[in-house]
């Protein structure tokens, strides 16, 4: 059998695989990277609906880790090392500036997401590195607590150090299918069975999906299990043909998945989170008193979001959208404010891995040294990304995830 020998295998092609080998290249390490896809940073290429969503502009890192729930305390000496400040640093001298937008989410000011991999790519061309493209690793060879090959198609490849940067479940089109958790598994690590968590929802209600592409902006949505009251959170809804999406609902997932599991789940939609029931009344009360002769059809676009019109009228029944808004009745017109607090919506399930954003699940932090990225179990691996057992939200955390612990492990590999 053929063999190749490097000082460091990366294994996964996507952005903190590509940290971690343009990071420990320039350390003057000899470096493979394979890759399964036939380039790289495919799955980079989507992000954020290829706009690419690069990191969230928090550069106190006191206050930027606080988004990585229990996570948080193991994650001080990586984001010490490199944080979003030096992701913006890295982008700027490498002319591809950040630009920041709500909730201090930061994009290329290119919006393009296959320009934040150029700069990558651009990062791994480097006398130091070989880059296999179309080379899935199919085994890891082990002697006691070290890795000592990794096959592929045939190959042996063997190196004084790995890291794994095959990323978790999410977008399995993109080869993110969880490849290195059963090796971890076979290395001796402890691996969290991986669920999607930021995730889009699928609901059963047609006058949802009849939306599919319109945004429901700064509604408030309020979640229930078996009628009772769970939580509620405020911001924009993207209505899609399976249920519901945009950052609100993907960083409701977890919530929500948790809560299905204990009964029937269902929502209201109340689109006047800052009036009360008197208040939404009474807008009522106006716009029908000086459109008198118009139908309720022709009038309703002025209390709902533009172009939910039809699937509002189709939720009140349909009867009274063609009654001029002067013959309908106070029960009626009570009907209409209440709706318009609590259009109902039944949470069928999450959507699959093929639509999350992130997936949850990985390697315990116990089990990695968190300011290397060395593994405990296995002392010649470097674990990076997706395969860690971290919770975040959406917003740029999870890219920051990778530039900091692909940088790290590249640094210190």
């Amino acid at each position: 059998m053929d063999r190749e020998k490097y000082d460091v295998i990366v294994v996964g092609g996507g952005p903190a695989g590509m940290m971690a080998v343009g990071t420990a290249a320039l350390r003057g390490l000899r470096v493979l990277i394979l890759e399964k896809n036939k380039r790289l940073g495919e799955k980079l290429r989507i992000t954020g609906g290829g706009r690419c969503n690069v990191t969230n502009a928090e550069f106190d890192n006191r206050v930027l880790l606080k988004n990585y729930g229990e996570a948080e305390p193991f994650l001080y000496s990586a984001f010490s090392q490199f944080g979003a400040k030096e992701t913006f640093d890295f982008f700027e001298k490498r002319g591809l500036p950040l630009v920041v937008e709500a909730n201090k989410r930061a994009f290329p000011n290119t919006f393009k997401a296959p320009d934040v991999c150029a700069v990558m790519e651009k990062y791994c061309d480097h006398k130091n590195i070989t880059i296999r493209t179309g080379l899935p690793v199919s085994k890891i060879l082990q002697e006691g607590n070290k890795i000592i090959g990794v096959v592929s198609r045939g190959l042996t490849y063997e190196a004084d150090k790995f890291i794994f940067a095959t990323g978790g479940f999410s977008h399995p089109e993109t080869g993110s299918t969880g490849d290195s958790f059963p090796w971890l598994g076979l290395l001796g690590h402890k691996v969290k069975q991986p669920t999607p968590a930021i995730v889009p929802l699928a609901v059963s209600d047609t006058w949802i999906k009849s939306l599919a592409g319109i945004t429901l902006p700064e509604v408030k949505i309020t979640f229930f299990v078996d009628g009772k009251k769970a939580f509620m959170k405020v911001g924009n809804i993207l209505c899609t043909h399976f249920g519901m999406s945009g950052p609100l609902i993907l960083n409701s997932a977890k919530q929500v998945g948790d809560l299905l599991h204990t009964g029937e789940v269902t929502a209201t939609i109340n689109l006047y989170p800052k009036n009360d029931l008197g208040e939404i009344y009474k807008l009522v009360l106006d716009l029908f008193d000086n459109n008198k002769n118009k139908t309720l059809k022709n009038v309703l676009s002025e209390l709902v979001p533009e172009g939910t019109t039809k699937a509002v009228l189709t939720l009140l029944g349909g009867v009274i959208s063609e009654t001029k808004v002067h013959s309908i009745k106070k029960d009626e017109r009570k009907m209409i404010a209440k709706l318009l607090q609590a259009l109902p919506v039944k949470i069928t399930g999450l959507m699959g891995y093929d639509r999350a954003v992130v997936a949850d699940g990985g390697v315990l932090l116990s089990e990695v040294d968190m300011k290397t990225m060395r593994s405990k179990v296995c002392e010649n691996l470097f674990v990076t990304g997706d395969l860690l057992d971290i919770n975040r939200p959406s917003g740029g955390f999870s890219l920051q995830l990778c530039w900091t612990t692909g940088f790290v492990a590249g640094s210190n590999v």
